[in-house]
C-alpha cells in the first residue's frame, strides 16, 4: 500500500499541463508570427512556439514549476511575463494576454543620395511621349524632384538629342524647305536637301544641348518644365509663360533663365556658321532667338493645360521615395 501512495504521489507531481496565450499589440490587434519562448525561473530553456494568425501560441506536455514566457516579435522590443506556477492540477494554464509596446517599434529610415533619386526620376521621365511618341523628357509632374546632377543633364539632352524622333523631324523639315525653296541660298537638288537637313538638325540639337545641358550646368539650373496642374486659369498661365524666362536654379530657387536665354543667343550664332551668306547675319541670330524663346514659352502653354492629358507613362510622384 505504501508503493502505491508513493505512485500516486509522483504521477500528480509529473502530470502534464498545456501552456497557452496570446500575442498583441496596444490596439488590441494579434500579432502573427511572434515568437514565443518557455523557460523555467531559473533559466532553463524549455519549449518554443510560433504566434498562428490569431495571435495565439501555446506549449505541451508542461510539467509542475514555476516559468516564464519571452515573446520576440519583428519591429517590437522583447517581454517577458512576470514568473507564474503551472500547478500540474489543470489540463490548461492560460498565460494573460501579453501586449506588445508599439511604443518600442524599431524603424530604420534608409537615405538614399539626392543623386539616386534623381537616376530613378529621370528614368520615368524617359518614358514620357506625347501620344505615345513624341519625347516629352523635359516636363516633370514631381513639383519637388530631386534635382539633377551636370552629368544627368547631360544624359538627359544626349538621349532627347538622338531620340529617333530628331531625325524625323528634321528630315520632314528639310523637305518642306526644299518644297518652298528656303533658303533659297541652299539651291536645289540632293545636296541642297542635305544641307537644309543638316541645317535643320543643328538647328533644333545644339539648342537643345546648349540650353539643357551646357548652360543649365555653368548657371546651376534645372532645364525642366515643372507641371502646375492646380489654381486658376490665369495662374498656370503665368506659370507657364513666365517659366521662359524664369527657372528653378538647382537649389530650389527662381531664378532668370539664363540657359534659355544664352543658350539660344549661342544656337543662332552657330546658325550663321552654316547657312546661306544672304541668310546670315544679325537679323538670323534675333530671329532665332526669338523663335527658340516664344517657342518654349508656347510650348509651356502646351504642357500646363493639354500635354498631361496626352502623355504616356506619367509619373506623378517621387520614384522610390
Amino acid at each position: 500500500m505504501l508503493l502505491l501512495a508513493r505512485a500516486g504521489s509522483v504521477a500528480a507531481q509529473g502530470a502534464a499541463t498545456s501552456v497557452t496565450g496570446a500575442v498583441l499589440d496596444v490596439t488590441g490587434t494579434a500579432v502573427a508570427g511572434a515568437h514565443a519562448e518557455l523557460t523555467r525561473s531559473d533559466g532553463t530553456n524549455i519549449e518554443t512556439s510560433t504566434s498562428d494568425a490569431t495571435g495565439t501560441f501555446s506549449f505541451s506536455d508542461v510539467l509542475a514549476g514555476s516559468y516564464l514566457v519571452t515573446v520576440d516579435a519583428v519591429g517590437f522590443a522583447p517581454f517577458t511575463t512576470k514568473p507564474f506556477t503551472v500547478s500540474g492540477q489543470t489540463r490548461t494554464y492560460a498565460v494573460p494576454p501579453i501586449v506588445l509596446d508599439i511604443g518600442a517599434l524599431s524603424a530604420s529610415v534608409v537615405v538614399r543620395p539626392i543623386e539616386v533619386i534623381a537616376a530613378e526620376q529621370i528614368r520615368a521621365q524617359e518614358q514620357q511621349r506625347l501620344l505615345g511618341v513624341v519625347p516629352n523628357f523635359y516636363v516633370s509632374y514631381v513639383p519637388d524632384a530631386a534635382p539633377l546632377t551636370s552629368r544627368q543633364k547631360l544624359s538627359l539632352a544626349m538621349r532627347e538629342t538622338f531620340d529617333w524622333t530628331a531625325f524625323v523631324g528634321a528630315t520632314i523639315s528639310a523637305g518642306t524647305g526644299q518644297a518652298a525653296n528656303t533658303p533659297s541660298g541652299f539651291g536645289d537638288g540632293g545636296s541642297a536637301y542635305t544641307k537644309r537637313w543638316v541645317a535643320s538638325f543643328a538647328d533644333n540639337r545644339t539648342g537643345d544641348f546648349l540650353t539643357h545641358y551646357l548652360f543649365a550646368s555653368l548657371f546651376h539650373e534645372d532645364p525642366r518644365y515643372f507641371y502646375r496642374g492646380s489654381g486658376t486659369t490665369r495662374s498656370r498661365m503665368v506659370h507657364a509663360l513666365s517659366s521662359a524666362f524664369v527657372a528653378r536654379s538647382d537649389s530650389g530657387k527662381p531664378m532668370p533663365n539664363y540657359a534659355y536665354v544664352f543658350g539660344n543667343i549661342s544656337a543662332a550664332a552657330l546658325s550663321n556658321t552654316y547657312y546661306p551668306t544672304a541668310a546670315r547675319g544679325t537679323d538670323l541670330l534675333l530671329t532665332n532667338l526669338a523663335v527658340g524663346l516664344a517657342g518654349r514659352a508656347a510650348k509651356n502653354l502646351i504642357q500646363e493645360f493639354v500635354g498631361k492629358r496626352l502623355t504616356k507613362s506619367v509619373k506623378t510622384a517621387p520614384v522610390s521615395p
